[in-house]
Parts: C-alpha cells; structure tokens; sequence
C-alpha cells in the first residue's frame, strides 16, 4: 500500500508510545512536508539523543551538559530540599509546576524483590551520600503509593532513621497507585505543598 521508505517510518513512529496507525500516518506524511534543512535538523537531533544525554552523576536528572545538570549547578535552589523520585519523567513534571525550588534525585526504579530489583540496582546510596554533606535536610519521598514504591519509602525511612534528616511525602488523596508522571499540575503542585511528615 505504501510506499516501501513510507512504510518504514510509520513501522517506526507506531513503536513511539500512545501512538496509533491513523497518528504514525499522519506524522509520517507530515515530514514530507518539511524543506531538506528541517528534515536534515530532525534526523541529526534523534540521532544525537542518546549520544548526549546523560544521567546527572549527583541527582540523575537528564541533562546535556559534561558535568552537573543546571539543577543541581543552580545556586538559587535549596540544597537542603531533595524531592525523590522514581525516574526523569517525574522530575519533569515538577519542574513543569515551576514552584518546587529544591533539587532532585533520580533512582531509576524502585525496589522490587519480586522482580529481582533490589535496592544495589537502583541509585538509591549515592542519595545516602548527599545526605550525609548536607545541614539538617528534607526529603520529599515522591514515590507512587504500590507495593514497590512503598518498599522503597520502607528502606529510605529506615536507612535514614536516627540521622538528623526530615522525611516527608506526597499529601495523601492522590490515586491510589497512581502514576506521578500522569497526575496534572493542579494536583502535584498541592500535595507538595501539603506534605506530611514521616520521620
């Protein structure tokens, strides 16, 4: 039906999530209308991506640059206020309510025996390591309310228990296992606000 070059670009953004056939034609069609120079942009910036993004080695947070995100580089965010959570698209989120003046940290997972993910498999110490270089912390255990996310709020609270650290979460009333990346802003920007202290 398609023409063979065609037909590969849509097999290819069909495998792009939350998209359809009918939306992998229309963006598949829609590239023949931009001019060489668009096209040329596009294709260099996907195969750039993985090249140059890169995880934070302090927080995990994507970033392009050689060293430290512009989060954690930024002077004017609090130290002392690291928001926890699951990967960077929650991180994303977060940044989008444009009121959270702490820092983050990314664990890429969440503990998960059952699944053979144990606390060594994700970047769980290296936030341990923070802590301990910071002046009476806070942190915000952003992580959703299933079985492995609060295994994981499980172990932070106890590995940080008698440490002079602040623990709190999320307010309750968000969905019971929801995820935090598909909550709106509205929401998000409230239960930070109304966190509750567990430790």
């Amino acid at each position: 039906m398609y023409p063979k070059v065609l037909d590969e670009t849509i097999n290819y953004l069909k495998k792009l999530p939350g998209i359809g056939d009918k939306s992998a034609e229309r963006m598949a069609l829609a590239l023949l209308s931009y001019d060489d120079q668009e096209l040329e942009q596009f294709g260099t910036l996907i195969a750039n991506i993985k090249k140059k993004l890169h995880p934070c080695p302090i927080c995990g947070y994507l970033t392009d640059l050689e060293n430290e995100c512009s989060i954690c580089a930024d002077s004017g965010r609090d130290n002392n206020l690291i928001c926890v959570v699951e990967d960077y698209k929650s991180a994303f989120l977060f940044e989008k309510m444009g009121t959270f003046k702490g820092k983050y940290h990314i664990l890429n997972n969440l503990i998960s025996p059952m699944n053979g993910i144990n606390p060594e498999d994700i970047n769980i110490f290296s936030l341990f390591s923070r802590i301990e270089k910071l002046d009476n912390p806070e942190i915000i255990l952003a992580l959703k309310s299933t079985m492995e996310g609060n295994a994981t709020t499980l172990y932070i609270t106890k590995k940080l228990a008698g440490k002079p650290v602040t623990i709190s979460r999320l307010a309750t009333g968000l969905p019971m296992g929801a995820e935090i990346d598909y909550l709106d802003v509205m929401t998000l920007s409230g239960a930070i606000e109304d966190r509750k202290k567990i430790s």
